[in-house]
């Protein structure tokens, strides 16, 4: 019989995985694409409606220049695109910009691009969560009073499924990235078609005016609008980096196919985000950040949500009852809301390499049952709800906290990769033309990408940016002295060979009683086995009745230790015994005081609430003294056998399907075997 917490997590995660299949968790091409470029990708259905979002607030006269900004979109695109394929290939160990960066302008540059990394993780869970909800509203607007609980639940579905494992998260999240790709490719084939042929689609918003808030703008005004327009554009390179980030998931040669997904990622996404964007404004398609700037939008402006750009352009191409108009709207919201799967890979496998250099808490570093990084997955998931809940599921408001770490990781990763190709350079052979051409790649893309950051940095800061800035700096301090904690300990702990090591003078045990039963003669029986030089029973006289009936027990039993009485006239039972060892080892500085402490093992939780809390406290305290040794002795009560049983034949079954190791590892936990940090006690049953 297995227990109901058990049989919950085989269900969500599936059987757990031996270390040694590790290999068969690496991804062929065909599901990385949708793993590591489903962001980029799923970016097409939000990324020109950013565009328009900020050129309306100039009125319908600036709309004619959407085409120049996301033509820069597009250059930026194939730039990162290619800058990022001389990545993989140079550190096909993985770690992408972090990687490239720390090694090559050093520790502190690498930190600020895996705390700009991190925070763009968070940000693209909780966008293309709340993005993909956008278009479920879009389709069904009577589920926008429940926005933020439909976030949720889709976070919660997606960290189950990645708890699963990488494979099988690729395997899911094949079918619904290949199907809006292909939903897509057909919208645009169909609507150009119909331009065509002169039967032009027309967006059911194309009739609407809008109420411009910027008016009369001056040329500086102008280039601001448009740089503006430009840098909400670039939402459409969030997790352009991924691939690089991910090359030891990829099948080998691991460089090599890593590097022709990067390419089929940046040439599906800048075809698909071109022709959204075409089809964008041959359908005339309004859209703004406030509702009420729309002049006839039909319904409550303050209540009812707008339509989204990919929406009204199904509608206008397919019809807006149409299957294709649905099958357009499922797969765009499954898309966006499993673009977060980028992110999914990406956040637990920087934090492990992060926690590997001990830059963060070393349970990054550990796999869980499906060989996935889960503790990483959790927290991701964490962080992003909060913000989800934080910022109301609102796609706007999330955005603006957005692309600034983007472009931050993009500009120092390129500035590190022309270093690293000048020291190629100074060692190079033959082969100088193929790293010069690199070189160039990248001092463009540094170039490139330096300027935009510059432009992001400007025109979105006030705007929400600046929650962004302040947190980056916060999180390289916190790893800074993450690191700095586990360098001093490490160092604490170095052995000096040359430091004369001496064993302890004498070892004094001491038990704490506070009854004669079953665990307290366990616990004198255990620590006469471990033949200390003294050995002394302790009690602490909070009550006159019971100390007198333990002392009575104690000779009518004829134990062979002595007992000693601590008096207690406050009634505490923590600091008697503190100040007693600490009286010990005072006297005695090169001795060892080992301490006995019985404690009860019970099967429910809130038996926990009943027993053992003295003697946690005291373990709490002891801890702290220098010379103290302290070992727990567990007895297990009735209620612990059927847990106990329970736990014995789930790991034998495991044992049957070849899981586990030994089966001599599913006899222990009986009563009369000690657990946790003791052994069992001698067959002697004399104390």
């Amino acid at each position: 019989m297995v227990s109901p917490i058990d049989v919950a997590k085989r269900l969500v995660l599936g059987r757990p995985f031996r270390s040694d299949r590790l290999g068969e968790t690496l991804l062929p091409k065909r599901l990385a694409l949708p793993i590591f470029a489903s962001d980029p990708l799923s970016s097409v259905a939000y990324a020109t409606q950013e565009i328009l979002l900020i050129l309306t607030l100039g009125g319908l006269a600036y709309l004619h220049l959407t085409p120049l900004v996301a033509g820069g979109v597009v250059v930026l695109l194939a730039v990162v695109a290619l800058s990022y394929r001389q990545v993989v290939q140079a550190y096909p160990s993985g770690g992408g910009s972090y990687e490239v960066v720390a090694e090559n302008l050093g520790a502190l540059p690498g930190l600020v691009v895996a705390a700009a990394l991190l925070v763009d993780y968070v940000m693209t869970v909780a966008v293309s969560v709340a993005a993909g909800v956008d278009n479920i509203i879009s389709a069904v607007p009577d589920l926008n009073p429940y926005r933020v609980a439909i976030n949720l639940v889709f976070i919660g579905f997606l960290t189950a499924m990645n708890l699963r494992g990488v494979r099988e998260s690729g395997r899911a999240f094949a079918i619904p990235t290949y199907g809006f790709i292909l939903g897509i490719s057909v919208l645009i084939v169909v609507g150009l078609g119909q331009t065509a042929f002169g039967h032009t689609p027309i967006a059911e918003s194309a009739h609407y005016q809008i109420h411009a808030e910027q008016v009369g703008l001056s040329a500086a005004g102008l280039a601001f609008l448009l740089l503006r327009a430009f840098s909400s554009g670039c939402t459409a390179l969030t997790g352009a980096e991924a691939i690089s980030n991910g090359v030891p998931a990829f099948r080998k040669p691991k460089a090599l196919n890593a590097a022709r997904t990067m390419t089929a990622m940046g040439v599906t996404a800048i075809l698909m985000f071109s022709g959204v964007t075409a089809l964008a404004m041959i359908t005339k398609t309004r859209v703004t950040e406030n509702a009420c700037d729309l002049i006839g939008f039909p319904g409550d402006c303050h209540t009812d949500a707008q339509r989204t750009v990919i929406a009204q352009i199904a509608s206008a191409v397919f019809g807006g009852n149409s299957i294709a108009f649905y099958y357009l709207m499922v797969t765009t919201a499954l898309i966006l809301i499993l673009a977060a799967n980028t992110a999914y890979n990406g956040f637990p496998l920087l934090n492990s390499i992060l926690a590997q250099r001990r830059y963060m808490p070393r349970q990054l570093h550990t796999r869980g049952d499906r060989l996935a990084f889960s503790n990483g997955i959790i927290l991701l998931a964490v962080v992003a709800a909060i913000l989800i809940y934080a910022f109301h599921g609102s796609t706007t408001r999330l955005i603006q906290l957005y692309i600034v770490g983007v472009f931050t990781s993009f500009t120092l990763c390129q500035i590190g990769m022309v270093r690293h190709w000048n020291r190629e350079l100074r060692m190079a052979g033959s082969d100088r033309l193929r790293i010069h051409r690199a070189r160039a790649i990248n001092a463009f893309g540094a170039c490139f990408t330096g300027v935009v950051l510059v432009v992001v940095m400007i025109t979105k800061f006030t705007h929400g940016a600046y929650l962004v800035v302040i947190a980056m700096p916060i999180l390289v301090a916190i790893m800074w002295l993450i690191h700095r904690h586990y360098t001093a300990v490490r160092a604490e702990l170095d052995i000096d060979p040359e430091e004369f090591v001496t064993l302890p003078g004498r070892v004094h045990a001491i038990v704490l009683v506070s009854g004669w039963h079953k665990a307290t003669q366990r616990a004198v029986q255990f620590a006469r086995a471990t033949r200390p030089d003294t050995i002394t029973a302790v009690t602490v006289n909070v009550d006159d009745a019971d100390t007198r009936e333990l002392a009575q027990a104690w000779d009518h039993n004829h134990v062979k230790i002595p007992l000693k009485v601590i008096e207690s006239p406050y009634r505490e039972i923590t600091r008697p015994v503190i100040e007693e060892i600490k009286r010990q080892r005072n006297s005695r500085p090169r001795d060892v005081v080992s301490v006995f402490i019985p404690e009860y093992v019970v099967g429910r939780w809130w038996e926990n609430l009943l027993h053992n809390q003295s003697s946690l406290r005291l373990k709490a305290r002891l801890l702290f003294e220098p010379g103290v040794m302290v070992t727990s002795v567990p007895w297990q009560l009735h209620s612990s056998h059927t847990r106990d049983t329970l736990r014995v034949e789930h790991r034998a079954g495991e044992i049957r399907r070849g899981i586990t190791g030994s089966a001599d590892t599913a006899r222990f936990g009986r009563r009369g075997h000690g657990t946790g940090e003791s052994v069992s006690a001698p067959t002697d049953p004399r104390p």
